[in-house]
């Protein structure tokens, strides 16, 4: 099997005044397709800059990226943004939805911008994704009225609608607390036995034990990269949780 993600001898420098920061110092690793990677690090680790390479807002100094078959790092902005709105979903640790508008017109966002896709297909698409991750009965309520938990949902279901060949998420749980932080987890899992590959940053080693495979970062080169041989169960871990009352009594 190919690896849908390649990257090799990776290194990105930034300039800072006088000084050069080596913030990804050769980092290679291959993600392969139905894989839940999980990518760890603390702050200055190199985690962030990773991801911005992996969702092609940023440009490594030097080596090489391949996505499903392209050579991203020789590509001009434009067609980056090609691969951006087409091959990767995004989800972001503080939703990143518009909030003057609803569920359902939040994910037919990354639609609009392909000209290919008529009007009714974009939204029959979108009713799909937000079915998909258990929101159909709230597919016409605005962000301020739905819970954390559910916007991130909806802005899952923006990640799925264009059935991109990997799905990014950045600290995808940090806004959340542990019930709906599990919950979903629960929901990666779901996506990813139906076959999505999915690359997860975190810096919560118990989110990690969701994944099949953990790549921890530090001072900008790969230190560990372990399958993990004891993947926990969300589902199994949200149900092992005290009733919802008790963390209101121990706040």
């Amino acid at each position: 099997m190919n690896p849908i993600l390649s990257i090799r001898h990776l290194h990105r420098d930034f300039k800072m005044g006088d000084e050069v920061v080596h913030a990804l110092r050769g980092v290679s690793y291959d993600i392969f397709p139905g894989e839940f990677v999980t990518i760890m690090g603390t702050s200055g680790s190199g985690k962030t800059t990773m991801l911005n390479i992996l969702g092609c807002m940023d440009k490594p100094t030097s080596g090489e990226y391949v996505l499903d078959g392209e050579h991203v790092e020789t590509l001009k902005r434009d067609a980056r943004a090609r691969i951006r709105g087409t091959k990767i979903g995004f989800v972001f640790q503080s939703y990143n939805l518009l909030s003057r508008t609803t569920a359902i017109e939040n994910v037919e966002l990354p639609l609009l911008y392909n000209p290919k896709i008529s009007a009714r297909e974009r939204r029959e698409r979108a009713v799909a994704a937000l079915k998909r991750v258990g929101l159909e009965d709230r597919m016409n309520h605005l962000p301020n009225q739905l819970s954390g938990g559910q916007q991130q949902r909806v802005a899952i279901a923006r990640a799925l609608v264009n059935d991109p060949v990997i799905i990014l998420a950045d600290e995808a749980t940090g806004n959340l607390d542990t019930r709906t932080s599990y919950e979903i987890m629960m929901l990666f899992q779901e996506l990813n036995k139906q076959g999505k590959t999915i690359i997860f940053v975190t810096h919560e080693p118990d989110i990690a034990t969701f994944s099949s495979r953990t790549i921890t970062l530090r001072d900008g080169l790969v230190r560990k990269d372990i399958a993990n041989e004891n993947v926990q169960d969300a589902r199994a871990a949200f149900d092992a949780l005290p009733p919802p009352e008790t963390f209101e009594e121990d706040a």
